[in-house]
């Protein structure tokens, strides 16, 4: 879609005004520069998933389902169980969504939602092993985008994290290397809290939970994942801008600070 001049010149104006106000420690819907949307977090909303959540930051809205099945390991890690993350972006969550294949966002958003939960070993995978080289627990993590209103990111790593803690997935059994489920069900070897927090840049100031409208006009923005020890677990910077090494060093330093907050909350 092309944009004629005087779009283009407004659209200039706004990121001006907004890029002001920022600068003086304010932002359109009155938050502070680290403050994030209110969040409401709803586990077990779909019944017949082994587990899920329904996660709102703000106008922002995403749903995850995990669902937990026998499969076989992968060759390089026989003893370990797997886990996959898939995004999908629904089209009546934003006119820029597209029914189709996944596009390279939703890979994106998939991979660092993946990479914070398999680089903190969230999942004990080892204890989803039923059998080495042969038979293991494939955990599917499934994250919908309902609604897009901005900080995809954060709202899709708490859902994800929210619905694996929800998750009560079947027993199973191995007699004579014959998988056997057996009845009941038990909660997932869940032993580490990875939390996403993302800063936009905008100029020489970061802003936490950048919404939809920040988000258009932002230099660039930086997701950092933190392990409930406190460390960095996972890191992904996107968009044109770059990022001094002090700026790196705050963004850290924030992300560590509301981390916590948010980790508090899930364990609610």
């Amino acid at each position: 879609m092309s944009v004629t001049p005087s779009e283009g010149i407004i659209a200039r104006i706004k990121q001006k005004n907004l890029a002001d106000l920022i600068a003086r420690g304010k932002r359109l819907d009155g938050r502070g520069l680290t403050d994030y949307r209110e969040i409401k977090i709803e586990p077990g909303v779909i019944d017949k998933a082994e587990g899920s959540a329904l996660v709102h930051i703000g106008n922002t809205m995403v749903m995850a389902g995990i669902k937990v099945e026998p499969g076989e390991p992968f060759p390089d890690t026989p003893n370990e169980g797997i886990l996959t993350v898939n995004t999908e972006l629904v089209p009546l969550a934003s006119p820029t969504f597209e029914p189709g294949p996944p596009d390279e966002n939703a890979i994106e958003l998939a991979r660092v939602v993946d990479r914070g939960l398999r680089e903190s070993k969230a999942i004990d995978l080892p204890k989803l092993c039923l059998t080495p080289c042969k038979t293991v627990l494939v955990v599917f993590v499934d994250i919908y985008i309902l609604n897009h209103d901005g900080n995809l990111v954060d709202a899709s790593s708490i859902a994800a994290l929210a619905a694996l803690l929800n998750t009560k997935m079947p027993k199973y059994e191995v007699d004579d290397d014959e998988i056997r489920l057996k009845p009941g069900r038990i909660k997932l070897p869940i032993q580490n809290f990875p939390i996403a927090v993302t800063q936009g840049k905008i100029n020489q100031n970061l802003l936490v939970d950048p919404n939809l409208t920040e988000e258009q006009v932002m230099d660039a923005k930086l997701t950092i994942t933190i392990d409930k020890e406190g460390c960095v677990c996972a890191m992904q910077k996107s968009g044109l801008g770059a990022f001094s090494l002090d700026m790196v060093e705050a963004a850290f330093k924030t992300a560590r600070e509301k981390a916590e907050g948010l980790r508090k909350l899930l364990e609610k």
